[in-house]
Order: structure tokens, then sequence, then C-alpha cells
């Protein structure tokens, strides 16, 4: 019997996100690694998925989605991202926004391209590149505001380098790409060719002065972007797995491709509700930042009054801590610590980075999560300078 695996695999892992939740769950600690709600999501989503399922959308709806969710999409990246949208034309339905990155990832590589990746970045991005049959070249993203070297970006361009994947808002560290570096990367993909694909899964979930901005409203780049998005973040789903990518008709043309054969189409009945979801009136989206923004205060107090440094994030959900001056030997060895004898779980740093000497220093944490939990949290990170005490002896 056969036992060779694709090589492809030997250059990542499984999700460390996803198997600190496992260990969460067995140890009883408080899940702060991956980032879902543990919440309800809104009763008007539910009761419209009700009625969908009573309504017997329960067949198949075209594999590129179901004509009333591509509308509502579309009216929805015309409006908020400002984006020229034809349902028919520029939308494909996916499984969540992983599978509308791989499935672009697939539909536009070709073996021997270069991909660009800012780290750190989360951890999907790498391994999709890699199974396309690309190369990942990885840019870092400096200093606690993550900001861009240009000349460091620059020198990642080349002749072969077929697109950039842009996260904004950003996973880990909550930073919104300002509207100034999204045109630097916009004038390097129009000077070398380059296709940009974004993931704004996040682009409601914004802070303080932050805007969002999507590269494909910016002048010569709706042709040459993929812009991906979903409701799983938004709308407090991330079970129902509802996304899609926005691109000009021969790349959605591919992209569809592509999806039809990994996973030929997301739930009927969930994109029904979908529909309902995006046409929730703008009271919904101040609500849902201001909700997020009382968590992202209560868990930065936290995990100051706790002794580590971080820095408030500009968007998405989740602090990047410091965790230089503990006395760890890496983040990995923090990160058990905190999640066997803190009980508290949180993500390595590492693992957002190529490099990981790059994220050595760092925890990831989600405040994604009910008020209570956020509190039951704090009250372990309390525990912490005696538990270190305790381990120094």
């Amino acid at each position: 019997m056969p036992t060779d695996v694709s090589a492809k695999t030997r250059h990542f892992t499984e999700s460390v996100i996803r198997e600190m939740t496992r260990r969460a769950l067995k140890s009883g600690a408080v899940n702060l690694a991956q980032g879902f709600p543990d919440f309800a999501a809104p009763s008007e989503l539910k009761e419209a998925a009700k009625r969908a399922i009573d309504e017997d959308y329960n067949q198949y709806a075209i594999t590129h989605g179901s004509p009333n969710f591509r509308r509502a999409i579309a009216d929805k990246v015309r409006a908020y991202n400002g984006i020229a949208c034809d349902p028919d034309l520029n939308v494909t339905v996916t499984c969540g926004a992983t599978e509308a990155m791989i499935a672009t990832m697939l539909a536009v590589i070709n073996p021997g391209d270069e991909v660009i990746i800012f780290e750190p970045f989360y951890e999907n991005y790498g391994p999709d590149v890699i199974l396309a049959g690309a190369t990942p070249r990885f840019v870092a993203l400096r200093g606690s505001a993550y900001g861009i070297d240009r000349a460091e970006l620059e020198a990642a361009f080349g002749p072969r380098t077929k697109a950039i994947v842009i996260n904004t808002p950003h996973n880990p560290s909550g930073k919104v790409f300002s509207r100034t570096e999204l045109e630097t990367i916009a004038s390097l993909c129009r000077h070398y060719d380059t296709l940009a694909i974004t993931d704004e899964i996040y682009e409601h979930i914004i802070y303080g002065e932050a805007r969002h901005v999507s590269i494909a409203s910016l002048p010569g780049m709706a042709e040459r972007t993929v812009t991906i998005s979903g409701l799983s973040k938004t709308y407090s789903i991330t079970g129902w797995r509802l996304a899609y990518a926005i691109a000009s008709e021969p790349i959605t043309s591919a992209i569809r491709k592509v999806h039809d054969f990994l996973t030929v189409g997301a739930p009927h009945p969930l994109q029904e509700a979908g529909a309902a979801a995006l046409r929730l009136p703008e009271s919904f989206y101040v609500d849902l930042a201001a909700m997020y923004d009382r968590k992202r205060t209560a868990l930065y107090a936290a995990l100051r009054d706790a002794g580590l440094e971080c820095s408030s994030p500009e968007g998405a959900y989740y602090i990047m801590a410091d965790i230089g001056a503990l006395g760890f030997r890496d983040d990995v060895e923090a990160a058990d610590f905190f999640l066997d004898s803190v009980g508290v779980a949180a993500v390595p740093g590492s693992s957002f980075y190529h490099r990981p000497e790059l994220g050595r220093a760092k925890l990831r944490f989600t405040f994604s999560k009910s008020d209570e939990t956020i509190a039951a949290a704090a009250a372990r990170l309390r525990t912490l300078k005696q538990k270190l005490a305790e381990r120094r002896g």
C-alpha cells in the first residue's frame, strides 16, 4: 500500500490556532486562542435561516451562489466598499473566506509564480500558496504599528510576482492598512503587473479614527484585485461558512471553475439567510463596533494589569502581547504556561511568521468572546505574576 504523501504537505503543519482550541477544551482553559464568538448570533439571522429551511431552500443552489445572496453581496460591495460589482459576472459565493482564498490561488497561480505575503500573517496564506504550486515571499510589518518598509516591499517584487496577499483589518496584529499604504501597494501592483488578493473579513470591526479602504476601489486596481470577505466575523456565524470573492469577469470565471470542484457550493438555506444579514440597518454595524470596542478595552486592560506589554488594535478582534520580559524560552513555552498554569489559551506568536524568531516574544489573544468569558480570563490573568514567581521558585 503506497504510503508516500505529497511533498507539499511537508512544508506546513496543521493549524496551531485550532490545536490550541482543542487543548483548551480538554484542559478547561478559557479559550482566547481561536477567533470565534461564544455568544449568540443575531436573532434575525437565525429566524431567516429557519424560514429558508421551512420554505424548502434545501437543495443545491447555483454553484457560484444563490441569486438572492449574490444580489445582496453586490449591493453591499458597491455601497460599502466602493467597488463596481455585477452579481452575475463578479461574485463567487464560497464555503468561508478560507475556501475563497484557496480557490482564488488555484485559479490564478501557475507553478513557478511567486506570491508576496506580509508577516505576521493569518496562518492559511502560506500553505495556500504552496498548495497552488507557487513560492511565498515574505515581507515583515515593522514595529508596534506594524508599518510597511517600502524598500523591503519593493525588493520582494520581481518578474515572477503573480500576486500579493493583503489582510485588512489585519489578523493577528489588529492593524488597519491606511489609504496611503494601500496606494503604495497599488502603485507596485500596477508597475509589476501584479494581482492583489485582499482578505477583508474583519471590514466592519474597526475602532476610533481607523477607516476601512478596499484596495479594489483605488484607481487602476478593480481589474487586478480579488476582494474576499464574508459573514463569519461580522454576524457571529463562523459555523455557517458563508463568504465570497469579488473579481473581474475573467478571474471570476476561473475562480468559479475551481470552486465548483472544491466544494460545489455553500449551504443554500444559509445563503438565503445571509442575504437578510447583508440588508440589516446601519445601526447594526455601529452597535457591532461599539460592542467590540468595549471588549477590546476590557481585554487590553486585563493584559496590561497582568504585566504584559501590548498595543491596542485598530481593527479585528485580536491583541498581540509581548511576553519577552517574562523569562520564557520562547512563545511556545509561554503559551503552554498560560494554558496549563494560568488557565488561559492563547496562540504562540511564531505561528504567524515565516521567520519564527520574529514572533518568539509574542502571544495572540482574542476578545471575540462574551463579557463573562473575558471577565473569567481577566480573573485568571490576575494570577499570572504569582504563577510566574512560583515557577521561578
